[in-house]
């Protein structure tokens, strides 16, 4: 069974998302019933690298690296390509960087980073990530909530 999807004349599609966090993707980018752009949600596609997959296309957002830092807590292999005029005309791997600056509030309520004004800056382990300030280690997904 095949499904299609029309093709977006401006925006971007993150593709390789795995299989059930397409949604949290589109929390990231604020996508809410109040959009009124096309977006299409395609879960649990069959894939043949990772089995199944979601897929994510928004006509009229064009991802910056910023955002692309903060879909790489959920889905750290995704794809993202950006599409103008039809066209794809960026291809990229979404990529946890060393260093997370600025990209998600640190869940330590007693942080200094939550009474400062300050950027967050998490640090990328084996274990986690760590909170710059207080050195806590948290899980990617604890950093979305």
């Amino acid at each position: 069974m095949s499904i299609n999807v029309e093709p977006i004349e401006s925006g971007s599609v993150i593709d390789h998302i795995k299989a059930g966090r397409g949604l949290k993707v589109l929390r990231i980018l604020g996508i809410s019933e109040e959009f009124t752009g096309r977006v299409a949600l395609v879960m649990n596609v069959t894939s043949k690298a990772m089995g199944k997959k979601d897929i994510v296309k928004i006509e009229g957002i064009h991802i910056d690296e910023k955002t692309a830092d903060k879909i790489s807590l959920i889905a750290p292999n995704a794809s993202l390509n950006i599409v103008k005029n039809s066209k794809v005309v960026e291809k990229r791997k979404v990529v946890m960087p060393e260093v997370l600056i600025g990209v998600a509030k640190c869940p330590n309520p007693k942080c200094i980073s939550s009474f400062e004004s300050s950027e967050t800056r998490f640090k990328v382990e084996k274990m986690g990530l760590r909170c710059a300030f207080c050195e806590r280690v948290f899980q990617p997904e604890e950093l979305l909530s």
